[in-house]
């Protein structure tokens, strides 16, 4: 079995713009291994998101391949693509996006419940994802009570509570103030070295692509390897 996580060979993805198409990836070759913590650095407008959604098949490629664990993804049908999705990628985006009307457990145990989990057993894996995050005391407080760095670690929680292979994560850190951020930073590394879950994070913030293990940067849709 190989231990690569992700493999990109060639991948090309273009919009159309307003005369002619807008090239965002440019013949992007990349290998992601299993457990491995990767930042990908670009200013805003470089292709990083977009690189993010193409590994989270929130999108497809213009061209070129995307495997993951051995599959390739952008051969699958769409339904087929939603089941890896929802089992083996956690996402975390730079807004938390929990539900202002439920308690941080059950925000954090909606992933199972949607995967078919029943309401007792999925209540049991938000409260070890929740204490993973240092907010078991925050089991029944509503999402509205909580700080920023609380609300985003929450969020944390709720993307491994399926332990998916691999986390996601869109400029983490990029709406909470430095010292938060930091923490929340170190959580991830803490989380990638406890868990073995593969992270890729997408960011600007150089702090926080420090504490990855390896780090690239997307420069007019290219990939370099920052030292």
């Amino acid at each position: 079995m190989s231990n690569l996580l992700y493999e990109l060979r060639d991948v090309v993805k273009e919009y159309d713009g307003p005369t002619e198409k807008v090239r965002v990836l440019d013949h992007v070759d990349l290998s992601i291994g299993f457990g491995e913590a990767l930042a990908v650095l670009g200013s805003s407008g470089s292709g990083k998101t977009t690189l993010l959604h193409i590994l989270g098949t929130l999108d497809t490629v213009s061209s070129g391949t995307v495997n993951f664990a051995g599959m390739n993804i952008h051969d699958m049908t769409a339904e087929k693509r939603a089941e890896v999705r929802n089992r083996g990628i956690g996402f975390i985006f730079q807004f938390h996006h929990l539900l202002p009307e439920f308690t941080t457990l059950e925000n954090v145990a909606l992933p199972a419940m949607m995967a078919g989990i029943g309401q007792s057993e999925a209540s049991d894996m938000a409260r070890e994802a929740l204490g993973l995050v240092g907010l078991a005391n925050r089991l029944e407080h509503r999402v509205t009570t909580l700080s920023g760095g609380e609300r985003q670690r929450a969020a944390i929680a709720r993307a491994i509570l399926l332990k998916p292979k691999v986390l996601l994560a869109d400029e983490p850190t990029g709406n909470l103030d430095e010292k938060t951020g930091n923490m929340v930073g170190e959580m991830l590394a803490s989380l990638n070295e406890e868990l073995g879950m593969t992270l890729v994070i997408v960011t600007h913030n150089l702090e926080l692509a420090g504490m990855m293990k390896r780090r690239l940067e997307l420069r007019s849709g290219e990939l370099y390897a920052q030292n």
